[in-house]
């Protein structure tokens, strides 16, 4: 009798079997195809700026500067600066990136210290963002995957001297590692990325609740373990790997958050302190102001605002096709909360593209489409001309948006 060979709809996730680890080819085309349309945006900066002027403000540029004062003299040394709403302090800024920065000085210049750690997490996080997606939908969807990050609107930041690209990083290894129920590891990588952006709350739910989805009552079919005569009946199988991971993971963000409160002496030190920075939840409100806006102003307006809106809508459509083909419900809850904190965030709309780039999970639906196409032509066009838009874009937000990127 002939054998009939099936094979899985190419947006389905394949849960059935564990994948094998990524064979080293697949993983060098992906960090390769990275490195290719990042370059396109340097080379653009250096068209722009030169090799030292761009070097100098991406090192040094609106949040970079926090940064390396972090680095170089500490939460204590690194003096506030008065601002049109209150006192800007060094508090807002999370830890994880300055010390590694400070880390890196030890050999390197400061700013080249800066630079360096970004890009090295930026191919950490591509190689993290490749891992994810070719465990869920192959190799080839893997190597668009990493590309699709490294050509976003605001791509620039991942090498620039800022904390995204190291929270994406810490992100993407923490959800490959809760695919792969590794549970430990997943728990101590969210609190490695509490420790490096206020997102961490988000990967902390999306993990934490993975984790202890874990601990829900199964059922065990008749014979298995737990079951009765009569057949299948709910068992409970505790998991404590899977207890501590959902334990551990909220530990960085809360940790931080709780040591700023203990130094400002109250219980919301850190709200206080975002209060400079006007930077609060509520709700959406703030950004359906800046949509209506950008819609009904008759003066002209800025093209981050324009790029940030289309950023954002772009998204919660991506979010929408994400759910329907049924990603696995960590990376799923994980996007659905960054996107929510991107969008309820009251300050700085321009910067909205930048606070969904840790959301690497909305890009694989569009992965999956390009991965699915025959031959190499298509995306690679596709590829290249995003390259060229984003690289165009990331210079005009390093030299000519008057506000952060």
């Amino acid at each position: 009798m002939a054998r009939v060979l099936t094979r899985a709809a190419p947006d389905a996730p394949v849960r059935a079997r564990p994948r094998r680890p990524a064979p080293r080819p697949a993983v060098r085309a992906a960090l390769l195809g990275y490195l290719a349309v990042r370059a396109v945006g340097v080379l653009v900066l250096v068209h722009q700026g030169g090799a030292a002027g761009a070097a100098h403000r991406l090192s040094g540029m609106w949040d970079a500067r926090w940064y390396r004062q972090i680095a170089l003299h500490g939460y204590a040394g690194t003096a506030p600066v008065h601002g049109p709403h209150g006192l800007y302090e060094p508090y807002a800024f999370f830890p994880a990136y300055p010390l590694l920065v400070r880390a890196a000085a030890l050999l390197l210049p400061l700013g080249a210290a800066a630079l360096a750690v970004a890009w090295a997490a930026s191919l950490a996080a591509a190689w993290g963002i490749f891992a994810v997606a070719a465990r869920l939908y192959g190799d080839r969807a893997g190597v668009v995957a990493a590309a699709l990050w490294g050509v976003l609107p605001s791509a620039v930041v991942e090498g620039a001297a800022y904390s995204e690209a190291l929270f994406t990083a810490f992100a993407a290894w923490a959800v490959h590692a809760a695919l792969r129920r590794r549970w430990v590891a997943a728990g101590l990588l969210c609190a490695a990325a509490g420790l490096t952006r206020p997102t961490g709350l988000a990967l902390a739910l999306a993990v934490g609740a993975a984790a202890l989805l874990e601990l829900a009552p199964r059922r065990a079919g008749p014979g298995g373990p737990g079951a009765g005569p009569a057949g299948a009946v709910p068992v409970r199988r505790v998991d404590p790997r899977a207890l501590a991971g959902a334990l551990l993971a909220p530990l960085g963000c809360v940790g931080f958050i709780s040591w700023v409160g203990w130094r400002k002496g109250r219980w919301d030190g850190y709200s206080r302190v975002q209060d400079a920075w006007q930077t609060r939840f509520d709700f959406g409100r703030s950004t359906l102001v800046a949509l209506r806006r950008l819609l009904a102003a008759p003066e002209p307006v800025w093209l981050a605002d324009v790029v940030a809106a289309g950023t954002l809508l772009a998204a919660v459509v991506l979010l929408v096709l994400s759910a329907l083909r049924r990603q696995p419900p960590v990376l799923l809850l994980y996007s659905a909360a960054v996107l929510a904190l991107a969008l309820g965030d009251a300050a700085y709309f321009s910067s909205r593209a930048r606070f969904l780039l840790p959301a690497f999970g909305l890009l694989l639906p569009l992965a999956t489409a390009l991965a699915r196409t025959r031959g190499r032509a298509v995306p690679a066009v596709l590829l290249g001309a995003a390259a060229l838009v984003s690289a165009a874009y990331g210079g005009h937000a390093v030299f000519v948006h008057p506000d952060a990127p």
